[in-house]
């Protein structure tokens, strides 16, 4: 029985994946508007190279928040070209404060490749929290380029890199 126990154990790590947390791209200067600014565009672009099928990430899952009927659309419209390009269905099931909702769609993914979330920035530290990542860091108000990275069992963010996307990121 202890035996078995070690077996699942282990091939339940093997299975493990990798978050990437992502903020959505840039929006416009009016708060009300709920559409990419022209460089959010640009950023939405660049990420299908940055996570795209011949980049180290190995997205196999996107998960970005509830588009409300006519808000909230930044999230969405940021990983949909990736998603088209690596022939994926954004999952927007859960909405915007619903971070428990989202720690139960990646404990509960058993496909194949990472997972990448894409939300609103203020929301990312909640989301980490509910996943178990203990001190989430805080994503900056002035920065749309950011990725977190946090390695299953999810207890840590570990490291903090760019996107690096040309004429957007210094």
């Amino acid at each position: 029985m202890k035996a078995a126990f070690v077996l699942l154990a282990g091939a339940a790590l093997a299975s493990a994946q990798n978050v990437y947390f992502i903020r959505h791209g840039e929006k416009p200067s009016d708060d009300d508007d709920p559409n990419l600014s022209a460089q959010g565009l640009e950023r939405a672009q660049c990420l299908r190279t940055v996570f795209g099928a011949s980049s180290q990430y190995n997205i196999g899952y996107i998960i970005a928040e509830k588009p409300k009927s006519d808000s909230r659309l930044r999230p969405l419209d940021t990983v949909t070209p990736l998603a088209q390009d690596l022939g994926l269905t954004v999952d927007t099931s859960c909405g915007k404060t619903k971070s428990d909702c989202v720690a139960d769609l990646v404990s509960g993914y058993n496909g194949s490749g990472n997972i990448l979330i894409c939300w609103e920035h203020s929301e990312l530290t909640n989301i980490a929290d509910a996943m178990g990542i203990k001190k989430p860091p805080t994503y900056p108000d002035d920065s749309f380029n950011l990725i977190w990275t946090s390695p299953a069992p999810y207890t840590a963010v570990t490291s903090i890199t760019s996107e690096n996307c040309p004429g957007l990121d210094s």
